[in-house]
C-alpha cells in the first residue's frame, strides 16, 4: 500500500511514442507533458489524497473492474465533486476478465480480438459503472463513445500489469491537459514562487527535506520560503538547493 504522495514526470517524447498506434499527427498538441501525482488509496490516508487532488488540474481515478467502487471510491469521488476537479477512470485489471486476452498494445485495439463472452462480461461491468456513477451524479461512458470529455467521464479500460490500454488512458489525458491548458491563463515566472508541499521528510544525506510540486512564479536557491504546518506559526525556512527528479523516475 502507497503510504505517501509521489510524483513522476512523462516528457511529450515518451507519451507520443507509447501512442503511437492510436495517434500520428501532433498538430497543436502544445503541453510538454503530464506530471503525475500519485496519492495514496488506502482508505487511512484521506487527507493526503484531497492534498494531491487539490493540486490537480485533472484526475485519474483507479477503479478495480473485479472488485467495483470501494469506500476510498467514494470518497476520492467527493473531493473531486467538490473541488470540481475533472476526472477519468481507469479501469483497471481488465486482464482478470474471464476469456479475456491482454496484451501490450491499446485498449480499443486489442478489444477487437476477445471472444464474444470475454467482450459482453466487460461491457456489463463497465455499464454497471455507469449506473454507479449516474446514480452519484455523474454521466459516464466508455472512452471511445464519447464526444465531449467536458460533460461526460471517461471510462478508460486497461490492465496496469499487461500495458494494456496505457496508451488509450495518456491520449485522454493528453486531450484533456491541453484543453485545460488553453483556457488558463500562462505562468507568470517573474514572481516568486507559489507551490503545494506535499510531503516533509528526512533524506540520507540531505537532511529534512520537503516534495513540493511549484505551480506559478520561479524558486531558486538561497530563497526564503514559508509554509504550513501543524504549528499556530507558519513555517520559515531557507532553500538549501533544489533537487528534481529525472523524468519517467
Amino acid at each position: 500500500v502507497t503510504q505517501h504522495i509521489g510524483a513522476t514526470e512523462i516528457p511529450i517524447d515518451t507519451i507520443k511514442k507509447i501512442c503511437k498506434p492510436l495517434k500520428r499527427d501532433w498538430t497543436g498538441i502544445e503541453i510538454p507533458g503530464l506530471l503525475f501525482i500519485d496519492t495514496p488509496g488506502h482508505h487511512a490516508f484521506a487527507s493526503l489524497r484531497k492534498r494531491g487532488s487539490a493540486l490537480a488540474d485533472v484526475a485519474v481515478l483507479v477503479v478495480d473492474v473485479m472488485e467495483g467502487f470501494q469506500p476510498q471510491t467514494n470518497e476520492s469521488l467527493n473531493i473531486l465533486r467538490l473541488l470540481k476537479t475533472p476526472f477519468v477512470v481507469a479501469l483497471n485489471k481488465i486482464d482478470r476478465v474471464s476469456g479475456w486476452n491482454s496484451t501490450n498494445k491499446p485498449f480499443i485495439i486489442n478489444y477487437k480480438d476477445q471472444p464474444d463472452y470475454a467482450r459482453n462480461e466487460l461491457d456489463a461491468r463497465i455499464y454497471d459503472m455507469v449506473g454507479d456513477l449516474y446514480d452519484k451524479g455523474f454521466s459516464a461512458d466508455k472512452y471511445d463513445q464519447i464526444r465531449d470529455f467536458a460533460k461526460t467521464v471517461g471510462i478508460v479500460p486497461l490492465s496496469a500489469q499487461t500495458g494494456e490500454g496505457i496508451a488509450d488512458l495518456l491520449l485522454v489525458l493528453i486531450g484533456l491537459s491541453q484543453k485545460f491548458f488553453e483556457m488558463t491563463l500562462r505562468l507568470h515566472l517573474e514572481k516568486a514562487g507559489v507551490g503545494t508541499i506535499l510531503e516533509k521528510k528526512a533524506e540520507r544525506g540531505l537532511g529534512t527535506t520537503v516534495d513540493v510540486i511549484v505551480y506559478d512564479g520561479k524558486l531558486s536557491g538561497g530563497d526564503t520560503m514559508v509554509g504550513g504546518g501543524p504549528a499556530e506559526e507558519p513555517q520559515v525556512t531557507t532553500v538549501r538547493a533544489l533537487v528534481k527528479s529525472r523524468p519517467i523516475k
